[in-house]
């Protein structure tokens, strides 16, 4: 009997030592949650500007909800306006976050509205980038047919 409850404790010790293993790994640093938080906060302004500018053009897809019908932006509404982390293989400018434009419609979309479109969240994702990360020295540029944030993703010292 004492001989198993030993085992159980190992067994015990080892599934927690794992177990903090993972979470080591997976649980982002605080000051990345901070900077995400952020970055969130400035893409949900977007998503408000570029549904006032352009959210009456076409039918919303059947399936998803009208705008303001969610507490998350992102989730509602004509678009979903985000910034997607990119390591940047294959990229002339290497890593960042690429502005994410999606429009959520069964409506064939013109290329040049599309194109507007983008043009216009990423016109607002630079003004808005000093408002934000008024300490970051970041940028919008266009890498081949991508808008991407680039500059300074440190987190300083941690």
């Amino acid at each position: 009997m004492f001989n198993g409850a030993c085992m159980f404790h190992k067994k015990i010790n080892r599934v927690s030592e794992q177990v903090q293993y993972v979470y080591n790994i997976l649980m982002p640093h605080p000051k990345m949650i901070e900077f995400d938080d952020r970055m969130k906060k400035l893409f949900d302004e977007v998503d408000t500007f570029i549904e006032d500018l352009y959210g009456n053009m076409y039918t919303l897809h059947p399936a998803r909800p009208a705008r303001g019908e969610t507490a998350n932006p992102e989730a509602d509404g004509l678009f979903n306006i985000a910034a997607v982390f990119t390591p940047g293989y294959g990229s002339d400018l290497g890593r960042g976050y690429l502005i994410d434009v999606y429009m959520a419609t069964l409506e064939k979309v013109n290329e040049d509205i599309r194109q507007k479109i983008y043009e216009t969240a990423a016109d607002k994702v630079t003004e808005l980038l000093p408002v934000h990360f008024p300490e970051r020295k970041l940028a919008v540029l266009r890498d081949r047919n991508h808008f991407k944030i680039q500059g300074d993703f440190s987190l300083g010292e941690t």
